[in-house]
């Protein structure tokens, strides 16, 4: 076996490692798409805090403190708190003619959705005390909730006894729009039915994509510390590592409005990416070193987020453009391969590990 062959053997190896690796998800999706978790009706009527951070939304936050004021779900037992953050409109009048409880935080130094959530709810422990509440919802300011939203929330929470996060289904507000945001409305649908429904009909732990979710009043006693790029990921990973669990109800109905430029479409995709590698990077070792301890309680949830914790698109790309040089190398260390070989005689399929695998079987047949 000469050097190309051996090269092609690596990397397939390498590929098929990763694809092992990255299985579970498979399992997860076919279950999704069959099954889904239904919460029995509650009777008892839980008292929420509904967390609105805005930054310069005048045009939305009215519809969304609307969208809870016409929820079916008894409204002494809500109360709506909007933070205006860095705004320069006139987001926080507009929320207090709606009826919420709205503060003010101005520190341009400060600007991720985090901080937001973090000043709040130091307001909320100081002027109500975190714990009068039962739970807390997340939401962003141009959301859109269904009228039974609350009251499905309410009783997969109840059905969980208050110590599951509950995260619900992101439906899109403007699909129609154009392509970009019906491809976004398409994304996160797929995320809902594929990723998080399966994990919770198997009793793995999902993660929360952005807002949309309700977490026990204890999570926030002491604070909100996660104020990085995507601090919903950075609060799904330490909820897993705390032995927490995050569910999902598909009977929950949001709306979140998508992007419809390429020009915001590529500043958020560059925003999430960053985020996920400094989560990454905070997590990774404190997630894998868990994995091996012998009190960890739910290790395959564990497994799950450390594995969705490994920015896989970079690595494939890497190994992609790895492959790709040693291929070109090829018939500079090895004589017996040509250039018009690793080029052609492939089928032009080295550029995928499908194509390797069937190089590799021709090479060490002929």
């Amino acid at each position: 076996m000469g050097y190309y062959q051996i090269m092609q053997l690596v990397m397939s190896i390498l590929f098929a490692i990763l694809g092992a690796v990255m299985f579970h998800f498979a399992i997860f999706a076919v279950v999704g798409i069959f099954c889904n978790k239904k919460y029995p009706k509650t009777e008892k009527i839980n008292k929420y805090g509904i967390i609105i951070p805005a930054r310069n939304e005048e045009a939305v936050v009215a519809g969304l403190i609307e969208s809870v004021q016409k929820n079916n779900y008894p409204q002494d037992k809500l109360q709506i708190f909007v933070i205006a953050h860095n705004c320069h409109d006139r987001t926080a009048e507009i929320a207090r003619m709606h009826g919420a409880t709205v503060y003010e935080y101005n520190n341009p130094e400060e600007n991720t959705m985090g901080f937001a959530f973090k000043y709040l709810f130091s307001c909320i422990e100081r002027d109500y005390g975190s714990q009068n509440y039962d739970g807390f919802f997340l939401f962003n300011a141009d959301n859109i909730l269904d009228k039974d939203y609350i009251s499905n929330m309410n009783d997969a929470f109840e059905y969980y006894n208050h110590d599951s996060v509950i995260t619900s289904f992101r439906n899109s507000k403007n699909f129609g729009t154009n392509l970009i945001s019906g491809l976004y409305g398409l994304y996160f649908t797929i995320g809902c039915r594929l990723e998080s429904r399966g994990r919770t009909v198997l009793g793995c732990s999902t993660r929360v994509q952005g807002t949309g979710y309700l977490i026990n009043s204890n999570l926030v006693k002491k604070g909100w510390p996660y104020v990085s790029l995507t601090e919903d990921w950075e609060f799904s990973a330490d909820q897993i590592l705390y032995d927490n669990k995050i569910a999902y109800c598909d009977a929950a109905v949001f709306y979140d409005e998508q992007p419809t430029t390429l020009k915001i479409t590529w500043r958020q995709r560059v925003r999430w990416s960053r985020g996920h590698l400094l989560v990454f990077y905070a997590r990774f070792i404190e997630l894998v070193k868990k994995l091996f301890r012998k009190d960890t309680k739910h290790r395959v949830s564990l497994y799950d987020i450390t594995v969705q914790m490994l920015p896989s698109p970079l690595i494939f790309f890497v190994l992609n453009i790895l492959q790709i040089v040693l291929s070109l190398t090829a018939p500079l260390i090895d004589k017996s391969v040509t250039f018009h070989y690793v080029l052609f005689g492939d089928s032009m399929n080295f550029f995928t590990s499908q194509g390797m695998l069937f190089s590799l079987s021709r090479s060490s047949t002929s």
